[in-house]
């Protein structure tokens, strides 16, 4: 059997994902901070296995990740999906605590469970496995009064570069996935305060499928960045 961890599973990008996996059979390693919420979302299904954690916190992601390799015996890939928006504004109206909070959870948390999964992929035998980071097309172009989020989603591009690098003599993958518009329940809140203004949207679960196909690639196989949006997305064009 196959297995994941997917980080921020309890809602949104990583609940759907953390569904589509589970329903092919892999198992599951579900983090987030709710036990509860996870358990909702696994619906008692085999292979789900729920790992609450806080990713801001070293220890609990170690914990969280040996906790996981103690019950599936390795760890195949990893979903680095969790992350925050924060709240919209010019950056002279950012404080320092929005701005710390948004680069504990979007990067150091991004890089804490990169450092639990490469370590157990290039140890495990045999060694390799993938990491999939979770993006998104404010990496390649931001809006307006983004400046937290859309700074911490360039470094993960970074982040992903460094970890395929690195990976290539272990067998570990890297790639990336930017998405843009998937309709969450965080959208789904912003069109409910402006619905004459709504963006376009795509279904989450074909963020999920996207995921799915990268994660199931073979170890020779790899998807370094896809960029998955709504069509009618002005991401190109924009300026």
């Amino acid at each position: 059997m196959k297995s994941i961890i997917i980080t921020g599973a309890s809602a949104g990008i990583g609940a759907a994902t953390a569904r589509r996996f589970l329903e092919a059979g892999w198992r599951v390693g579900m983090i987030a901070r709710q036990a509860g919420a996870l358990e909702t979302v696994a619906e008692g299904r085999s292979g789900a296995v729920i790992l609450p954690c806080d990713v801001t916190d070293p220890a609990a992601v170690e914990a969280a990740f040996s906790a996981f390799v103690a019950q599936a015996g390795r760890l195949d890939v990893l979903f680095n999906n969790a992350g925050r928006f924060g709240r919209a504004a010019p950056i002279d109206e950012i404080d320092l605590h929005e701005w710390n909070e948004i680069v504990d959870i979007n990067l150091n948390a991004m890089f804490l469970c990169a450092r639990a999964a490469f370590g157990q992929m290039r140890r495990q035998r045999p060694s390799g496995g993938r990491i999939i980071n979770n993006g998104s097309v404010s990496a390649q172009s931001p809006r307006e009064g983004s400046v937290c989020y859309t700074t911490t989603k360039h470094a993960v591009t970074g982040l992903t570069k460094s970890l395929s690098l690195d990976g290539r003599a272990y067998d570990i993958a890297c790639g990336q996935i930017d998405i843009g518009n998937a309709r969450t329940e965080l959208l789904d809140g912003i069109i409910a305060a402006d619905p004459d203004h709504a963006p376009p949207t795509m279904a989450v679960d074909d963020v999920a499928r996207a995921v799915f196909n990268m994660a199931d690639l073979p170890p020779e196989a790899n998807v370094q960045f896809m960029t998955l949006m709504a069509t009618r997305m002005p991401l190109i064009g924009r300026g």
